[in-house]
């Protein structure tokens, strides 16, 4: 094919046209940069023309294929789909490799004016979504996920290019949507830091960052959440990066191109240190099991990996007609072909899921009402709905002690939500009382279960009777140390089924005193869905 390759001579523009050309293909490198665009071409021994995306009237005749690998994509103005248009106005298939979630999923637009040219027009035609949703889909097979995990974690030497940089700064510390227990929330740009596991037992840290993947993937594969992460290799940078965002969620500190210099020069500064080597995983939990997909991209060959899914595409007799975002239009084995003259490597593995209160409870567990089950069998996040009665203590010291806890106030009836989401050592519980809220960590130790409230730490001895769930309070600690029988505080708790719906009945008694503190109860019942193929707009 004949394939003219704007912003060609770029970090990944120039690793496309490599193997591009390797492949046979008849590549024309193109950008504003005419000397630059030569000197690339003349090392691939290829073609090069000047070509600037922002004049709006192009040279597309002659090309079977024009690929945008330039970017920023997000700040491609008011009418960010001319090329595109272009292209389908003079007959030519376009493909992008944006990594920018509205204008990815805003190509498909163009559908209707593509299929009656006869052309394909894709965007994100990169490592997300294309190849993470490759992924995806091989590890679920004819499975619907309920959680989609995915991070890019490039090693500190590979080359950085401005519009990546840019893009990662323009996010930093903004508000952007994210899908969690089938609901859109708010999340921050570079936050939430998690640790990820590549081949050969390297452990890297990434931060949620926006991407088409969390825009797309809950409608296109009906996953509850969906979580997406980058990574930088040094603490220095992540960390500092870290902090400029958190400077932007107090002062909007605008992304300047000094403030971009600024960031370059310092990560060039930095490239000495570290390694070239990067990954990339992709997990997708189901009902039954974790199932994972992990790449290594050893010294030199990380920048390869977002030029793997058009390289694959174009491998193809033919293309698919019509517009739209990158979602499985190539498959992961072939994308691992792509791959296989890389140094690269792969691995799959599979790991069963575990349940917090499953594991506790072992063969009691299954002893328990389906309504009172389905509540602690939590994948990710799940959300849970209902009323509730509250009634607090009298006395000084139960007031102070609720404050302390930030229990509900009083109410004859009130609407309460319950999230639980599934940590690293168990699950975090937020109980949102009307307007009050408080929350809590659950964890498995050698006792059993272990309920934190900040530095407050109590044993629960969790017991199924009468076909009801117990939590009676059995030890408790502040920090390090143990609290004396007569500190801890009164438990007569239990959830129990009625009426075919999950009720809890939950009284709590003041330390020494057993005078009472709190009680609620209510019922619950499984949170309705948000559409999950509309994002929330404006902002957080």
């Amino acid at each position: 094919m004949k394939i003219l390759l704007v912003g060609g001579y770029g970090v990944f523009g120039a690793r496309l046209a490599r193997l591009l050309v390797a492949d046979g293909h008849d590549v024309c490198v193109a950008g504003r940069r005419l000397d630059k665009a030569r000197a690339c071409a003349r090392e691939l021994g290829c073609r090069a023309v000047r070509f600037d995306r922002a004049e709006g009237r192009y040279a597309l005749e002659g090309h079977d294929v024009v690929i945008d690998a330039a970017g920023p994509f997000h700040a491609y103005g008011e009418a960010p789909y001319r090329l595109a248009r272009a292209a389908v106005a003079a007959g030519v298939h376009c493909l992008d490799l944006s990594d920018d979630a509205e204008f990815c999923a805003g190509i498909k637009a163009l559908d209707a004016e593509a299929r009656a040219a006869g052309v394909c027009v894709l965007s994100g035609l990169s490592s997300v979504p294309a190849l993470s949703s490759a992924a995806v889909r091989a590890l679920a097979g004819g499975e619907r996920p309920v959680v989609i995990d995915t991070a890019i974690l490039p090693g500190n030497r590979a080359p950085r290019g401005i519009s990546v940089l840019r893009s990662i700064l323009s996010q930093a510390g903004r508000p952007m949507p994210v899908w969690r227990g089938n609901r859109w929330e708010w999340a921050r740009g570079w936050s939430g830091p998690a640790q990820y596991r590549l081949p050969g037992g390297l452990v890297r840290q990434g931060w949620q960052i926006g991407v088409p993947d969390q825009r797309l993937f809950p409608a296109h594969f009906g996953a509850a959440t969906v979580r997406f992460r980058a990574g930088l290799e040094l603490g220095v940078m992540r960390y500092g990066l870290a902090l400029f965002a958190g400077l932007r969620r107090v002062v909007p500190v605008p992304v300047t191109p000094f403030v971009v210099r600024l960031f370059k020069l310092a990560a060039d500064g930095l490239a000495p240190f570290g390694s070239g080597r990067g990954g990339m995983s992709v997990s997708v939990t189901t009902r039954q099991e974790t199932r994972s997909w992990r790449l290594l991209a050893e010294d030199g060959d990380g920048p390869f990996v977002p030029a793997v899914a058009a390289r694959a595409l174009l491998r193809r007799a033919a293309l698919p007609v019509g517009a739209g975002p990158a979602l499985e239009v190539v498959t992961l084995a072939e994308a691992e072909a792509a791959m296989a003259d890389l140094r690269v490597v792969t691995e799959r593995d599979v790991a069963p899921v575990s349940f917090l209160f499953a594991s506790v409870l072992g063969d009691d567990f299954a002893a328990l009402p389906e309504e009172i089950r389905a509540t602690h069998l939590t994948l990710g996040v799940s959300r849970w709905e209902g009323r509730c009665e509250v009634r607090r203590g009298k006395g000084v010291w139960s007031r102070l002690l609720c404050a302390v806890f930030r229990f509900p106030p009083e109410a004859a009836d009130v609407p309460v939500e319950v999230t639980k989401t599934v940590t690293l050592r168990g699950e975090t519980w937020v109980r949102r009382f009307g307007r009050s809220a408080f929350r809590s960590h659950l964890s498995r130790d050698a006792g059993g279960l272990c309920e934190r409230f900040g530095p407050f730490s109590f044993a629960i001895g969790l017991e199924v009777r009468d076909g009801a769930l117990h939590y009676p309070v059995t030890g408790g600690r502040v920090g390090p140390v143990g609290l004396p029988k007569w500190g801890l505080p009164g438990s007569v708790a239990r959830e129990f089924a009625a009426e075919g719906r999950f009720h809890f009945d939950v009284a709590l008694l003041v330390p020494l005193t057993q005078a009472p503190l709190v009680h609620y109860r209510g019922f619950l019942v499984a949170a309705a869905a948000d559409d999950p193929s509309e994002p929330p707009g404006g902002k957080a």
